[in-house]
């Protein structure tokens, strides 16, 4: 593997892109910040909204009319709100992709008390389990593309939402490509 000229978040701004994906829904918090700014800078139009559990409810819809939508919120008390969107997205078949900012992996090293924690660092990503085909915490620049591509396909072979976690540390890492994704 070598390593790529692009960021993991830029990577995956250009997945969404590629599945055909022009608006995305959300509430920028402090944990999904940098990751808001490259999508503000993005061909992907922004649509914030006031509240996450809208936002959910809105990809939901885009989803439903153009084969796939995604929202975008921060960790914990943004994530969790968007927990109800995400089971009715499960229910019908929609393929939503929930993407979500959160503590950085530095940040996490002896479990220290942040704001938006919920027990442990892995409490959102447990209940994502639960409404989601497929989910991911992209936490590795080597395995960050095959998580995006493995999570992102089975939305769309499933018609199910999935969910993909990038702690704010992860956003602008290089990722590293196998030679064939740049052919």
């Amino acid at each position: 593997m070598e390593s790529g000229s692009i960021s993991i978040g830029n990577y995956l701004i250009e997945r969404l892109y590629e599945l055909g994906i022009r608006h995305i829904f959300g509430v920028p918090g402090d944990f999904v910040l940098g990751f808001y700014d490259l999508l503000v800078n993005s061909k992907i139009k922004v649509i914030n909204m006031c509240d996450e559990q809208g936002a959910g409810f809105a990809a939901d819809a885009y989803a439903r009319v153009n084969g796939v939508g995604a929202v975008c919120v921060t960790y914990c008390v943004g994530g969790l709100k968007i927990a109800n969107p995400t089971a009715g997205a499960f229910a019908e078949k929609s393929p939503l992709i929930v993407i979500s900012g959160s503590p950085g992996i530095r940040e996490r090293r002896k479990d220290p008390l942040l704001h938006h924690k919920v027990r442990d660092f892995d409490t959102q990503l447990r209940v994502f389990n639960h409404v989601t085909i497929s989910s991911t915490v992209l936490h590795d620049p080597q395995t960050a593309a095959k998580e995006i591509d493995r999570v992102l396909d089975s939305s769309l072979q499933h018609k199910r939402p999935v969910y993909i976690e990038i702690p704010r540390d992860m956003v602008s890492q290089p990722l590293y490509l196998e030679r064939s994704h740049y052919q």
